[in-house]
């Protein structure tokens, strides 16, 4: 049984649609883009300042402690005059419930909320921020709980039981309704709006002019909503772009031809092995008690909570093995509309003369050495659609580039870690370009593949190095030596006119019931 449910990418598209009124002709008639965010920037084009990163950070206090909170606390004192936050995804665990946002998201972070000293008395879906705090969608915040757990849960005593743990597990009683619970959380919600009020409220939020239209105005203190679930700003000189890869990262089609029937076969094989291996750990849950969680299993070195982590890493690769083996899914709808404005956004970015870098923001690494992810159908789509969006904006602007990488900073999450990666020569534009995977803010560590930290593709026929991993911080050691540094990033960007800045992942680890506090030292000598 599936333990959850993910929607379809044209699910997905045309429930955020009908959320944001998409096609509404106000949005026309008032000049407004759609797409675009406006911030207080009171730095000058040239002047250095500071943001902070998170991801995969969506987990309660459900246990003794709460690496979640321990993060964001240390964020609060170290990064104290940091200018806003982004958020790269997987903002509530499991499944994106609204049941879960005060517990998962709104108590570890009540001093980002207006009248977070009595975080209890806020709503979901009417939080306030007192600095920008920019998030992108998950995978986890769009999805749901099948229907057919509210039955038997009731029914049977082992699938109850086993729900039991996911719930312990934050996944609640229900899911996000398709990302709803995330939309009225941090989007302007505006489906809820009467048509008579429309305007009036358009007019109030949308006046700042930018180059496509008017934007909306995000007020710290005031009103703290973004535009769309994939949005634009600028800052400090450094034009920002917010993605949605839940809606490109469909898997590409298996070939029709003798290496492609082989793949299917691995692909099968690898599916019912980890179907097997999956209900192996969940008949050990059965016969546990949850009292203590982190306590080791008898005759394991690890704990529930990681046993948990572990099934719901499983989970994770079975679906995306299902998508890959399905003909449906292969064919699913990409969300070229939104690949399309982001060729459009970087071109224009180029072209003007006051901007002076520019940096990308999203849920699904392109480039990991996590252990799972660098062979998963969805990190081939996202990498695949980003070199197409990378290749067309190379040839429309490679006059201006002069030997500079097209994009300064690219950020994701999913991959539980901090990763500082390097792209080398990849027969396409996204070569030289810096990778940082920041998911490793408070749930579940993973660890990174033994195969190393250079990474391979097949390109005419032969493998060859396409990036290579400088620094990867995750899950390490066994038993009592085991170490969970959970981290956030740091980004100073320098004074100047040419774009420079220091990355300084933050660690706050777990390591012999003690945790410890610190800044790594980012090797980029490679």
């Amino acid at each position: 049984m599936k333990l959850v449910s993910d929607p379809t990418i044209a699910r997905k598209m045309a429930k955020m649609q009908e959320r944001m009124r998409w096609h509404h002709p106000l949005f026309q008639k008032l000049g407004i883009d759609r797409t675009r965010l406006v911030l207080e920037d009171r730095i000058e084009p040239d002047r250095g300042f500071t943001f902070c990163v998170l991801g995969d950070s969506g987990s309660g206090v459900r246990r003794r402690d709460s690496p979640q909170r321990r993060v964001a606390k240390f964020m609060m004192r170290t990064a104290p005059s940091a200018q806003f936050i982004l958020h790269t995804g997987d903002v509530v665990y499991l499944v994106g419930s609204s049941e879960q946002y005060p517990e998962n998201f709104i108590k570890p972070y009540r001093e980002l909320l207006v009248g977070g000293d009595v975080a209890k008395q806020i709503r979901y879906d009417s939080m306030v921020f007192n600095r920008p705090f920019l998030p992108v969608l998950g995978n986890h915040d769009y999805y749901d709980l099948p229907i057919a757990y509210g039955v038997l849960s009731q029914l049977l005593r082992p699938v109850r039981q086993a729900f039991r743990y996911y719930i312990d597990l934050d996944v609640s009683w229900h899911g996000s309704f398709q990302g709803d619970a995330y939309a009225r959380a941090f989007l302007d919600y505006l489906k809820d709006i009467p048509d008579s009020e429309l305007q009036q409220h358009l007019e109030r939020h949308y006046t700042a002019q930018t180059s496509t239209g008017k934007g909306l105005n995000y007020q710290p203190g005031k009103f703290t909503r973004i535009p769309n679930r994939y949005y634009r700003f600028r800052y400090g000189g450094i034009d920002f772009f917010a993605l949605d890869s839940n809606t490109f990262n469909a898997p590409l089609p298996i070939e029709s031809n003798e290496r492609g029937d082989l793949r299917r076969q691995q692909l099968i094989a690898d599916l019912e092995r980890l179907q097997a291996e999956r209900e192996d750990h969940l008949q050990v849950m059965q016969n546990l008690d949850p009292d203590d969680p982190t306590q080791p299993i008898p005759g394991e070195q690890q704990s529930l909570d990681e046993l948990l982590g572990k099934v719901e890493q499983i989970e994770e690769l079975i679906r995306d093995l299902e998508k890959q083996l399905d003909p449906n899914t292969v064919h699913e709808q990409i969300d070229y509309e939104q690949l399309e404005w982001l060729e459009r956004g970087l071109i224009e970015s180029w072209q003007d003369k006051t901007v002076r870098g520019r940096m990308i923001y999203f849920h699904h690494p392109p480039y990991v050495t996590e252990a799972t992810k660098w062979h998963q159908g969805q990190t081939l789509a996202v990498r695949h659609y980003l070199r197409e969006v990378f290749d067309r904006v190379e040839q429309a602007v490679k006059p201006l580039m002069d030997n500079r990488p097209l994009v300064d900073l690219v950020l994701s999450g999913h991959a539980h870690c901090f990763e500082y990666i390097e792209t080398l020569d990849t027969g396409h534009a996204d070569r030289g370009i810096k990778w940082v995977i920041c998911g490793g803010s408070g749930f579940s560590l993973r660890r990174q593949r033994q195969e190393g930290n250079v990474l391979q593709e097949r390109i005419d026929g032969k493998l060859q190095d396409v990036a290579v991993s400088h620094q990867f911080i995750g899950k390490t050691g066994r038993g009592a030596d085991k170490k969970h540094p959970y981290s956030f990033l740091q980004v100073d960007v320098l004074p100047g006119r040419d774009l420079k800045f220091n990355l300084k992942p933050q660690i706050a680890e777990y390591h012999q019931h003690q945790w410890q506090y610190y800044t790594s030292k980012l090797d980029d000598s490679m």
